[in-house]
Formats: structure tokens, sequence, C-alpha cells
């Protein structure tokens, strides 16, 4: 399960509003330097929510969220706790067309959430205004990045052009860290299994392909994986 972060809009002091000191180019080439400066999906995600809010103009809070078929909703990073708020009531409600839109367009827009019909939740925390835009997309799964505004009618053409631009640096990014953080994960597990491969050619006195196999039929039999196993041998070993 992914993990979720709230971080503050504050953050980010060396980045001003835009378009206040900084040309459209400019703010864009800024925001894919940190970006991509981040190791992690996670982390990722979090910067991601807190340059929203700096690039996109009208935004004053911003969400991730993951949306599955079934209605299921989960927010993975957000701005401040009324983001968080707006979401989690959402959670377990018959989906509204702005988020059904999602599935066959990159964007939805409310325009005045006291007057679309069904947008109560919003409305109670003051936000009047949503744009989301889609950040991954297959046919189980939305990823989603929704900015937010206490005014009505906060985000135009304008808003959604320069949010497009803005999504699709996130969604490489975050594809370039999901790359590397599973490259990490395939050598460290490669790694493991060398290690416990090692102690078991040790302890039985057999070469490195019988200590592998022992491993894959141990793995097999005590339907547990590989990785795992490896883990619990070489754990075992440097504390004995």
């Amino acid at each position: 399960m992914p993990k979720r972060f709230v971080v503050a809009a504050s953050e980010f002091p060396d980045l001003p509003r835009f378009p206040d000191g900084f040309e459209l180019a400019e703010a864009m080439t800024v925001a894919a330097q940190q970006l991509h400066e981040k190791t992690s999906p996670h982390h990722t995600l979090r910067t991601a929510v807190r340059l929203a809010v700096h690039i996109m103009p009208g935004a004053e809070h911003a969400g991730i969220s993951e949306i599955e078929r079934g209605n299921k909703f989960r927010t993975l990073a957000w701005t401040d706790d009324v983001v968080r708020s707006a979401e989690a009531r959402h959670g377990g409600r018959e989906p509204h067309a702005h988020w059904d839109q999602l599935w066959h367009s990159p964007m939805a827009r409310v325009t005045d959430s006291e007057g679309d019909d069904g947008w109560d939740v919003l409305s109670a925390l003051g936000l009047r205004s949503a744009l989301s835009l889609r950040l991954r997309a297959d046919r189980r799964r939305l990823t989603v990045l929704t900015a937010y505004a206490r005014k009505p009618g906060a985000f135009d053409e304008d808003a959604a052009r320069i949010g497009r631009l803005f999504t699709a640096h996130v969604s490489i990014a975050l594809d370039s860290a999901t790359v590397r953080e599973q490259l990490t994960e395939a050598m460290h597990t490669r790694d493991l299994i060398g290690q416990a491969t090692g102690i078991l050619m040790e302890r039985q006195g057999i070469d490195a392909a019988a200590a592998f196999e022992s491993l894959v039929r141990a793995s097999q039999r005590e339907n547990v994986k590989l990785r795992d196993l490896a883990r619990e041998i070489v754990t075992a070993h440097n504390s004995a």
C-alpha cells in the first residue's frame, strides 16, 4: 500500500507563486528539476502537491488520489487537512460525475460546488472550485492530481492548460522514480538471494546451483516469497 503524506503548502520558499517573477517555461523547468531529484514515488507525490499550489493559477490546495473501479478512493498526498477532509468524506459515496469523467477524459473541473448538485462535501469545507487531472490510468485504477480553491470559477482555460503541462512533468517523474525504486529493490533482492545461497553452500557443503535449488524448493514448500526467505536466512545467520 502506498505511503500517505501531508505537507504544508507554505513549504518551497524558493519558488514564488506563478506567475509572479516567473515565466511559464522557467516555472516548469524549476518544477521538473525538483520532481526529478526525488528518488522514490512517495517523495515525488509529496513534491508534486507542494508544487501544484505554486504552479497552477488559482490553486490554494492540492491532493493526489488513487481511484479504483467500484468507487474505492484513497488519498496518497495532500497539502493540508482541508484536502484530506474533502477526499476522505468523498470515500464510500456514489461516484460523482466529476470523478467518473476522468475514466474517459484527462481532465475534470468543478466551477462552483454550491451550484453543482452532489458537491456538498466540497462546499461544506469552503471549497468552491476543483480541477482534477489524470497522472496515470489503466483499466482498474486512476491516479489523479486535484487542485482546490475557495472561490468559484478559480480554474479557467489557462489554469487547465498549465495544469496539464505540469501533470505531464509529474507523470514522467513518477514513472522514472518508480523504475528507480524497482531496480533498487531488484538489486537488493539479488544480493539477499546471493548471500542466502552462500550461507546454504557453507552449511550443507553443496555448490551454488544446488544451494539455489534448495532455496527455491523451500520457498515453494513454505509458500514464502524467495526474497523473504532469503532475508530470514541472512538475518538468522548474522544474528547467530
